[in-house]
């Protein structure tokens, strides 16, 4: 299991496949996939030449022919799924957010720990060439003492209420779906934010439709996010420091290049990032590493205790701006 893990889809929606086509591309063992249905599972396995195929999800992480469980439901639905991989054994990448909220993302982390397998959040956006770069430069002190950072993550999506982003139901909107890339950046960097003030819009479903948040940490560090599903902007990010900025051209959370700059202008390092696909192996990758290592944590990158604290800040979020989930 160490060498090579096999693996297990779970749901066969949009972003399955994105992530199972960059899996194909890089040699990865995709062993099964499973659905709700035989015929959509067929479908996907058919697509991607995968031979062994299960019409529930009970069927699939039940399959001694899979190692690995990437969780792809929606958000309500990946703490049940995670944990009942984990249950029977097998390790899981769980699409981001982690959870519905806190409560929830815990529960996958004690599944794991008591299940000995590890539990990693798709946070696909941490594991790319491009951010690993950025952390060096940081550590290094390239740009001085970090002073902040803006971000967001805007997209023009369907304004249909029966569209999984705007049904509450299914813990749509622009937060858990879009937030969650910068506000994990800004953990990424900084850490627990010490104060909180966020403000959103709504829309007719209930859905969040524009979410800011501004962070503010010890030693008067600040962090700016902003998320919204109804409207297009430019998807860069800055960090910025005492001596330099870091300039992520967009999309920042994807494969891009990036520039630092001093603040009298002068460019001292250009990054073009040079990836084969989408860049969503990197993570299954690191759970594979993870796993060779021993390092139930989930790794130093994103371990499972820092996708649960991340959890919690987007309940304080959502405490904030009042939204709440059906059911919790």
């Amino acid at each position: 299991m160490t060498e090579s893990l096999r693996w297990g889809i779970l749901a066969t929606g949009g972003i399955a496949r994105m992530f199972t086509t960059d899996l194909r591309l890089h040699g990865f063992d995709v062993r099964a996939v499973g659905s709700r249905s035989e015929s959509s599972a067929a479908r996907f396995a058919d697509e991607f030449e995968i031979d062994r195929m299960h019409g529930s999800y009970e069927s699939l992480v039940a399959d001694p022919e899979v190692d690995v469980v990437y969780v792809a439901t929606p958000h309500p639905m990946h703490a049940e799924n995670a944990v009942r991989a984990l249950e029977a054994g097998k390790h899981v990448l769980v699409e981001k957010a982690f959870a519905l909220n806190e409560a929830e993302a815990r529960r996958i982390a004690e599944a794991a720990e008591a299940n000995g397998r590890v539990a990693l959040e798709a946070m696909w956006t941490r594991y790319l060439p491009h951010m690993v770069r950025i952390r060096e430069l940081v550590a290094a002190g390239v740009i001085g003492d970090l002073r902040g950072l803006i971000a967001d993550h805007t997209q023009l999506l369907s304004e249909d209420p029966a569209h999984r982003l705007n049904a509450l139901e299914l813990g749509g909107g622009a937060l858990l779906d879009l937030g969650i890339y910068p506000i994990s950046f800004a953990w990424d960097l900084f850490g627990e934010p010490a104060e909180i003030t966020a403000a959103a819009t709504f829309k007719p479903s209930g859905a969040d439709a524009q979410v800011s948040a501004v962070f503010r940490y010890d030693g008067g560090r600040t962090a700016s996010t902003f998320s919204a599903s109804n409207t297009q902007g430019p998807n860069t990010a800055v960090v910025l420091g005492s001596e330099a900025r870091i300039e992520i051209d967009s999309v920042w959370y994807s494969p891009t290049t990036f520039r630092v700059v001093r603040p009298d202008g002068v460019v001292v390092e250009e990054y073009v990032s040079q990836v084969e696909g989408r860049g969503m192996h990197y993570q299954a990758a690191a759970l594979e590493r993870a796993v060779a290592d021993g390092r139930l944590d989930g790794g130093d990158i994103l371990p499972t205790r820092e996708s649960v604290a991340v959890m919690g800040t987007l309940d304080r979020i959502r405490a904030q701006i009042g939204l709440a989930y059906p059911g919790e």
